[in-house]
């Protein structure tokens, strides 16, 4: 059972292993607004800290047979780093869609990396497998005393910078972030609020919740790979129920609009777990504008190439990025007429498709298809209201 000397013990073992990040104002997203940057943590993830206080925690005879864990990929890599500083074998189950950013690092911190089709809850049914095969240590990423204890931490931190601090807002998948902050912050500040987050694809503590007992969701689906759990566990629901307050969701265009904020804004990277808290924020489902607030943003581990789709989706929600298609004569100056309006509206064309043979064209018309650069929605509205009075009849895509 989880106590808070465990969490505060954890505080003491995690000197020099794990670093105190930083805390700062984020006015951007609000006058009362924080920012917790656990995307600057070592392995880039708030999981180091469950993942040692676990790993320092097995017997001799434990650390003997090796420890198995199952993750999304930060887990994984605070688990394989752990075992590493203190001469440990570690295997880890991941889902074989995790990126493949996460899968590198953590064979770089000197893990077996076993690839499960499936997600999360997929590895985890392997990692329990072969944990009864080969007697390895389980290390579970959420479900698990030392592990909440670890991330726990993270809460004592949030009041020793930000005393006056009165509402945290944590991301959720399986639980042990939120427990763990939840359990410290109430502890020695009952009157601060704790909110959860999750992403409405992926939202098991969620229904949960509202169904008074650990439920397991159909399947999960969301861009926020961290926080993609089909069920919480028995240990982080009860602590939930117990220190929680609200648990709200987010989507997948509130998620990436977040992203891409933190990016501008804050000039920080965050991975889709880690920027729920922000989305909760910015899109109105956690009020700030009495509460002096922290974001904690768990962790900054995403690939590439994801956050590159994951921008693009954030532009357009912002609409900073619209497709507009429409019909023109197939006849000379046609195109340059239509390229005119929108340059006159001080939109940008960043790619054009210019098709003669199309479904939608008639004959003796094209179908011109834009991808346009637009300030905000206003603009989009301004630039569509344009071609409409010059008489072109915009299509749906």
């Amino acid at each position: 059972m989880l106590t808070f000397e465990m969490i505060q013990d954890a505080k003491r073992a995690l000197e020099g292993i794990a670093r105190k990040t930083p805390l700062d104002p984020a006015p951007k997203f609000g006058a009362n607004v924080y920012i917790k940057s656990e995307n600057l943590q070592l392995t880039g993830a708030f999981k180091l800290r469950g993942a040692y206080n676990k790993i320092r925690s097995l017997t001799p005879e434990e650390r003997e047979r090796g420890v198995i864990a199952c993750s999304a990929g930060n887990h994984a890599q605070g688990i394989a780093l752990s075992a590493a500083k203190l001469g440990i074998r570690s295997i880890i189950c991941m889902p074989a869609g995790a990126p493949i950013s996460k899968v590198e690092a953590t064979r770089s911190y000197g893990a077996e990396v076993v690839l499960v089709p499936g997600v999360y809850d997929d590895a985890a049914r392997e990692a329990e497998r072969l944990t009864q095969e080969h007697g390895y240590t389980f290390a579970h990423p959420f479900n698990d005393p030392c592990v909440i204890a670890g991330q726990g931490t993270i809460g004592l931190e949030i009041l020793e910078q930000l005393p006056e601090v009165e509402q945290v807002v944590v991301p959720i998948g399986g639980g042990g972030l939120i427990s763990g902050v939840a359990m410290a912050v109430k502890t020695l500040k009952p009157s601060c609020r704790v909110i959860g987050v999750q992403a409405a694809g992926a939202a098991s503590m969620y229904a949960s919740r509202r169904a008074g007992r650990p439920v397991e969701l159909d399947g999960v689906a969301t861009i926020a790979d961290g926080i993609a759990v089909k069920k919480p566990g028995d240990l982080t629901f009860a602590l939930c129920q117990k220190y929680v307050d609200e648990i709200v969701t987010v989507n997948e265009d509130e998620i990436s609009s977040a992203i891409l904020a933190l990016m501008e804004v804050q000039k920080t990277v965050a991975e889709g777990a880690g920027a729920t808290p922000v989305a909760a924020v910015m899109f109105g489902r956690v009020d700030t504008t009495q509460l002096k607030t922290v974001c904690l943003v768990s962790g900054g581990n995403v690939d590439v190439t994801t956050l590159s789709r994951i921008i693009t989706r954030g532009l357009s929600k912002a609409g900073r990025l619209v497709e507009l298609t429409t019909k023109v004569a197939d006849k000379p100056g046609s195109l340059i007429r239509l390229l005119q309006i929108v340059a006159d509206s001080g939109a940008n064309i960043v790619r054009i498709n210019h098709a003669r043979e199309d479904r939608h064209s008639d004959v003796g018309a094209c179908i011109v298809t834009m991808v346009v650069e637009t300030r905000d929605q206003a603009h989009i509205c301004q630039l569509e209201a344009s071609l409409t009075e010059k008489g072109y009849f915009l299509l749906d895509h």
